[in-house]
């Protein structure tokens, strides 16, 4: 295997990542007197604003995933090639990937994030972090498939537990995903789970600072915090996770 890209005058741009950051310096290249290469793990970008609503069955994932290919289907010069960069050789102006060896002029590393657990390991394996459409579709399944145990569910107290829902941290993603839960409780559920009481659906929202958004205004922290609460979200300040057993 190989990267099948021709060498020319031209200066060569590498692009590590399709996210946000990737896509809007690979527009931004176009009709530039150079040539681009995004390389990245998946074939499409997908936009993880709407992570959450793929999550709670809002959206479907080809809704908010988007082709390179299609993207920049006329752009010259502009190649996309699906890899994973296994390292980087900065004195060679070359990286290692898993479809062979790139030579490279300016190279762009736009990789993204990954979830903090904050070095706790029995959380990092056991949470359900949502980072990527995968991920996102994990926790709708997990949550589609802790409903179904619970309708048939003799045990009061396993009932309970599967249909407790522990969000931890009040950021934008933990509001929005405690949003779209809640609003699962009032709309989806009594539909597609008559068997199910709504009131045994507790949503908990964990922020270890003493406000939600805390990026954001005050303003917007506190109308979250109603619009939560008014939506039935148990909301826990000043509390840090510190296990999962």
């Amino acid at each position: 295997m190989g990267f099948n890209i021709a060498k020319t005058d031209k200066k060569r741009v590498v692009i590590i990542g399709g996210g946000f950051g990737g896509l809007k310096l690979a527009n931004k290249l176009k009709g530039s007197n150079f040539q681009v290469v995004l390389i990245d793990k998946n074939n499409f970008h997908q936009f993880p604003p709407l992570l959450y609503q793929v999550a709670s069955s809002g959206l479907e994932p080809g809704s908010i995933i988007f082709p390179f290919r299609k993207i920049f289907q006329k752009q010259k010069d502009f190649y996309f090639r699906m890899a994973e960069v296994k390292a980087v050789i900065a004195e060679r102006n070359l990286i290692e990937t898993s479809i062979g060896e790139l030579s490279y002029d300016y190279l762009v590393i736009a990789s993204g994030t990954i979830t903090n657990f904050f070095g706790n390991k029995t959380i990092e394996e056991k949470a359900l972090p949502m980072k990527t459409i995968q991920e996102a579709l994990e926790l709708r399944n997990t949550l589609l498939s802790n409903f179904e145990k619970a309708t048939i569910s003799t045990d009061p107290e396993e009932k309970q537990a599967l249909m407790n829902v522990v969000i931890v941290g009040g950021g934008a993603t933990g509001v929005e995903v405690s949003g779209v839960l809640a609003e699962m409780k009032r709309f989806v559920m009594p539909k597609d789970y008559p068997d199910l009481k709504q009131s045994d659906m507790n949503i908990y929202l964990i922020e270890g600072s003493p406000r939600l958004l805390g990026v954001m205004s005050t303003e917007a922290s506190e109308n979250a915090e109603k619009f939560l609460k008014e939506m039935g979200v148990n909301i826990i300040l000043n509390k840090r996770v510190t296990d999962y057993q």
